[in-house]
């Protein structure tokens, strides 16, 4: 893309310029690969000893940093939103689709919003809505019934399933399927009777969800993904889940049936949640969390073992296996000194 002025970018960004306003930005690098036309950031200042070689048009700094670097400035209370935004104007990712491919099929009764783009080998089946300015990506599959919102980019791949209603401003990535069947049987003497999965998934506004995750519809109430979440990549959402307002949850997490979190929450990759379990607003859970219990405040939570050499690691695990006994025995002791107090 052409470059845009220093003076423009702080315009955008409500920051502060320091230097030549001038100055052509072409795109963003990190402080030590940054040359002439890039602009970096510094977030921490702990790194500031970089500033002293950096060789990029312009940094995007914190005012304690300043005195630092003689170049060209942007200063900012959060350099790391700085750099987001940044981030944003120079963006080079392509459209998911710009135009409605010869090869998508399209049925008769799909409405279709201005200015939308379907991409080559596509499906939209019967009574879908496709908001305006909407990307459908190569592959794609959009079931009966399903609603687009507005500007949402989806990229190659994925399947939505029927009666699943997507807000605007969302991105899917490529490989996600969502409105799959929730895991619900019935056993009859050892035989497994599938339960059909009756309700959909209800996904909010500037919503995005990362590549080859599942969520599952929900088997008689809805799965519902409120605005301004972000879901990261090969994650399972069960059916019936609920997930709050701007909540955050990062690679490989498991979320089994009828859990709900609240909102402005972050959960850490890997981790795993109990079914039908309540977690409050504000909370963390770090990486690895195994959550088998609603937790009622907010507040970080953390569990599982650190990595430790083999050796010292069997030495916990055997330990751990005898915390019962160790209790019997524990218990036993507090008994007799109760006794001869």
């Amino acid at each position: 893309m052409a470059g845009i002025t220093l003076a423009e970018i702080a315009t955008k960004l409500g920051a502060e310029l320091r230097g030549d306003g001038a100055v052509s930005i072409e795109s963003i690098a990190g402080t030590n690969q940054a040359g002439q036309g890039d602009i970096t950031f510094l977030s921490s200042s702990k790194y500031r000893k970089h500033l002293a070689e950096c060789q990029a048009s312009a940094v995007i700094l914190k005012e304690a940093d300043l005195p630092y670097f003689d170049g060209n400035a942007l200063v900012m209370n959060d350099p790391y939103l700085g750099y987001a935004r940044v981030a944003q104007l120079l963006d080079t990712t392509p459209a998911a689709a710009s135009e409605i491919a010869p090869s998508a099929f399209v049925a008769d009764d799909v409405v279709l919003g201005e200015g939308v783009a379907i991409g080559h080998n596509a499906v939209i089946e019967s009574g879908a809505k496709i908001g305006d300015h909407a990307q459908i990506g190569p592959g794609c599959f959009v079931g009966k019934n399903a609603e687009i919102g507005a500007r949402t980019k989806i990229w190659a791949n994925v399947s939505i399933y029927h009666n699943v209603v997507l807000g605007s401003d969302c991105l899917v990535q490529s490989g996600t399927v969502i409105g799959a069947d929730g895991f619900g049987y019935a056993n009859d003497k050892g035989e497994w009777v599938k339960i059909p999965q009756l309700g959909t998934v209800r996904i909010g506004s500037r919503v995005e969800i990362g590549a080859c995750t599942t969520i599952d519809r929900g088997a008689l109430e809805d799965t519902i993904i409120e605005d301004n979440v972000i879901i990261d990549n090969q994650m399972q959402i069960a059916h019936n889940v609920q997930i709050g307002y701007g909540t955050a949850m990062a690679g490989g997490t498991i979320v089994a049936g009828s859990t709900k979190i609240g909102k402005y929450c972050i959960i850490g990759g890997a981790s795993v949640l109990n079914g039908h379990i309540e977690i409050a607003d504000g909370v963390t859970i770090t990486g690895m969390g195994m959550v088998m219990r609603s937790i009622e405040e907010k507040g970080m939570y953390s569990s599982g073992i650190p990595l430790q050499p083999n050796k010292e690691w069997r030495k916990t695990a055997a330990r751990t296996m005898k915390i019962d006994e160790m209790n019997k025995r524990l218990k036993a002791v507090e008994k007799k000194l109760d006794e001869n107090s």
